[in-house]
């Protein structure tokens, strides 16, 4: 981690330092007062939810050698914590961010968005550059205006490689974290769904991705899948050099040969430049070739060799949390845990998924609400159904009223006995699937992250199926 004095902070964000020793050095910067960083800077945010204010005495307590607070707090601070005072403590940590990003870091930058596979293309590059150097990457999601910087700051002057994510509520959003961050390599995955309720159209979802490519340099390189008609219209607007992945025979990376093992992991050759790379992946899902496509892509124009990538691109063996994890449990379960989040794309490669896994045994989908999709909200998880019941998945598991259009679905497509089930909430799945699961069943969780259907994996998991709490309301939809 970057060091700081309080001085330099102050210059930097043209707060005013309230310290009696301006040259401390402090390293290390934290949002989360339950997570401190000792000798570190707290940046009390004000949420929607909780104010960071409110626990200045708790990271006082924790050792924290400055906080970052805004002009408009009026509350006490404690008596000893040096303190600077901004007008937005947000756009503060992001001035930091990109002070230390232009001045002391001499890491490439690697930044990758999309609508879907961006956490897991972000967890593939730096899977194969930490195998060859020191690398820093976001954990998680870490993917906002609070995440982006958090994840700059985690590096020092040694550090190799960057890796950061880059998500977006709006227009302009993507722009503000390229300009904070200086990519020296933009990665765009696709274009779905994801945000159409918040921006209307894919079209305008493209213009809000776009951004990252837009605002490259002329040394940048542009990684963009070919694949993706929206993704591939992004190339005449940006000044940077323009690499092209995909299965398109005008795809620069080309996956070719794909083939899928009993674990549904994927195979493939990756021509590039007349010459044949063979890949073997350790993660399943034919959906990950793209993404595997666009990391080694990205490593390749950072300066890795061909060879290197796709034979360190096999190691990978584990990704970020509740994506596509797959655990087999001690009765024979296998449970594929992909409820980090959803969208139609992502939902429809995991039902893909689950059945290339299953291989004669019954396949289980436990799903819940795709979240954000506007107008498109019922015609999306009216086909969701329909496709599990053309898929032949064995059980489809409903959760929560958004889902009873998915069973509908179901039902419509020809899912008239057992194989479609409605649940009102999740303590009523886990209550079903500890009366109907059995062994060797594979079961996949899935839904938008805030809906909760983590419980339902963990439990199934656990094998606890038989702990509902009554009246439990966390996660009810």
């Amino acid at each position: 981690m970057f060091e700081f004095t309080l001085a330099e902070l102050a210059h930097i964000t043209g707060g005013d330092l309230h310290s009696t020793h301006p040259e401390s050095t402090v390293n290390g910067f934290f949002v989360d007062s339950r997570s401190p960083i000792p000798g570190g800077v707290f940046v009390a945010i004000k949420g929607e939810r909780v104010d960071g204010h409110e626990f200045l005495s708790d990271v006082h307590s924790n050792g924290a050698g400055l906080a970052i607070v805004e002009r408009s707090f009026t509350g006490a601070i404690p008596e000893g914590l040096p303190y600077l005072t901004v007008f937005d403590s947000i756009a503060g940590l992001g001035q930091i961010a990109h002070w230390a990003r232009t001045t002391k870091l001499s890491a490439k930058v690697i930044a990758v968005t999309g609508s879907s596979g961006k956490t897991t293309t972000k967890d593939f590059i730096a899977g194969i550059l930490v195998q060859l150097g020191s690398t820093v990457w976001a954990e998680g999601s870490f993917n906002t205006e609070v995440g982006l910087p958090l994840t700059i700051l985690r590096a020092d002057e040694s550090t190799q490689y960057l890796v950061v994510e880059m998500g977006m509520r709006g227009l302009g959003h993507i722009e503000s974290l390229t300009r904070m961050a200086v990519p020296d390599i933009g990665v765009v995955t696709n274009v779905g769904s994801a945000h159409i309720e918040l921006l209307g159209n894919q079209e305008n979802i493209a213009l809000a991705k776009g951004e990252l490519i837009r605002s490259l340099g002329p040394a940048a390189w542009a990684i963009l899948n070919e694949d993706d008609p929206f993704v591939r219209l992004m190339r005449p607007s940006t000044t940077a050099n323009v690499a092209s992945f995909g299965e398109s025979p005008l795809a620069d990376y080309r996956a070719v040969n794909v083939q899928l093992n009993s674990d549904a992991c994927s195979s493939f050759t990756l021509e590039f430049q007349g010459q044949a790379h063979r890949v073997e992946m350790h993660i399943p899902g034919e959906h990950q070739v793209s993404n595997a496509l666009a990391a080694i892509a990205a490593v390749n124009c950072a300066g890795v060799s061909m060879t290197e990538a796709c034979q360190l691109i096999g190691n990978i063996e584990h990704i970020s949390k509740w994506r596509m994890e797959v655990t087999t449990t001690d009765s024979g379960v296998t449970v594929i845990n992909d409820s980090y989040n959803a969208n139609p794309e992502s939902m429809r490669a995991a039902l893909k998924t689950l059945v290339s896994m299953s291989k004669g045994r019954r396949s289980i989908a436990v799903l819940g609400p795709m979240l954000e999709l506007g107008d498109r909200t019922v015609e999306e998880h009216d086909s969701l159904g329909r496709l599990a019941v053309r898929l032949d998945v064995s059980l489809l598991v409903c959760v929560g009223d958004p889902m009873k259009i998915t069973h509908l679905g179901a039902s419509q497509e020809g899912s008239w006995g057992d194989e479609a089930h409605w649940v009102p909430n999740i303590d009523s799945a886990i209550s079903f699937l500890s009366e109907t699961i059995k062994k060797d069943d594979v079961i996949l969780v899935k839904a938008s992250r805030s809906v909760g259907l983590d419980r339902v994996a963990e439990a199934l998991i656990s094998g606890d199926l038989s702990n509902v709490s009554e009246g439990h309301t966390e996660g009810v939809i």
